[in-house]
């Protein structure tokens, strides 16, 4: 693994922006000074700026300042999560995780699938396709909560093993229910890209870092 892709691509964008905001901020500063200067200059005598003006026009432009202060903080602040988060996530090489995805694996004659429903279902049919996409074998789970559920299919007897996927088909009342179903997969490397935190999962390829329900 490349730690130093992890290192550079979190923090290198941030330096030039953070520059030129300072330098923005305090242009605008000079530039308002030198107009508020040139307008008590040329003010009329007779009719002179009162003090409520000026400590008001001050006041304006210490929030512009201390915006753009408050700005560059919280981008630094950003910029080291960023880099703390991509160096924490090096511990997840190797671990398994679950995350939205419908392969099936077959281990031992059975294999676990998990789905996430979205609410409470009366009917909830499982079904496992073979690599042309044929429905193999059909499961009525009946009635089920809301949240993660859990199905361990008996693959001792199906005639074929291999590139299974499967679906969840929820409704209740007539009426669908969400779905989403859920696999685990194991965490070969960690990428930022853009940066977003990636993973490299064995099975499911590159794999938004936020994606991630839960980790083995």
């Amino acid at each position: 693994m490349d730690y130093t892709t992890l290192n550079v691509n979190s923090s290198t964008n941030k330096t030039p922006t953070t520059a030129a905001q300072s330098s923005g901020a305090a242009d605008t500063q000079d530039r308002f000074l030198k107009l508020l200067v040139a307008q008590m200059q040329n003010q009329d005598p007779m009719n002179p700026m009162d003090n409520a003006q000026v400590t008001t026009q001050l006041a304006q432009i210490q929030t512009v300042t201390g915006v753009g202060t408050l700005n560059n903080s919280i981008q630094s602040l950003s910029g080291q999560f960023e880099q703390m988060q991509a160096l924490q996530s090096v511990s997840l090489v190797g671990r398994e995780v679950t995350v939205p995805g419908n392969k099936v694996a077959v281990a031992d004659g059975k294999a676990t699938m998990n789905f996430d429903l979205s609410g409470a279902a009366d009917s909830v049919k499982l079904e496992v396709l073979n690599g042309a996409g044929a429905v193999i074998s059909t499961q009525d789970l009946g009635t089920m909560k809301a949240g993660s559920q859990s199905y361990t299919w008996d693959a001792s007897k199906a005639s074929e093993t291999a590139n299974l996927t499967f679906r969840v088909t929820a409704t209740k009342s007539s009426n669908p229910v969400t779905s989403t179903t859920l696999m685990r997969d194991t965490v070969r490397s960690v990428s930022t890209t853009g940066g977003t935190l990636q993973l490299e999962l064995k099975n499911s390829g590159l794999v938004d870092y936020d994606k991630v329900r839960a980790l083995g």
